[in-house]
């Protein structure tokens, strides 16, 4: 489980907020506190889709699939959204997504 969630969250959060603040007023940044906003957005995001992923792969072979089959069946992103982000490059075979040798 990511022990660290809550934080995880919370960093993006503000990164959002610092954001549409940003776009309320962007008269009031400099062109480096604009980099550095859009920087933190994609940090905190990808750290959280790292530790999400991280999090998945520490699952028992069984349970990734149950949970991929799930995931994927509810309605909150499409198939192609959790499968790129939990399992990245698309197994040729389920056999792959087992961790089983598919020669």
């Amino acid at each position: 489980m990511i022990e660290n969630m809550q934080e995880l969250i919370e960093d993006e959060a503000m990164a959002y907020f610092r954001a549409d603040v940003c776009l309320g007023s962007p008269e009031s940044f400099s062109l480096d506190e604009k980099r550095e906003i859009c920087e933190q957005m994609e940090s905190t995001s990808k750290a959280i889709e790292d530790a999400m992923k991280a999090d998945f792969e520490s699952l028992p072979p069984e349970f990734r699939v149950k949970l991929l089959d799930m995931l994927c069946s509810s309605g909150c992103e499409s198939e192609e959204f959790w499968k790129d982000l939990l399992l990245g490059e698309m197994p040729d075979s389920p056999a792959q997504l087992m961790g089983e040798d598919a020669r």
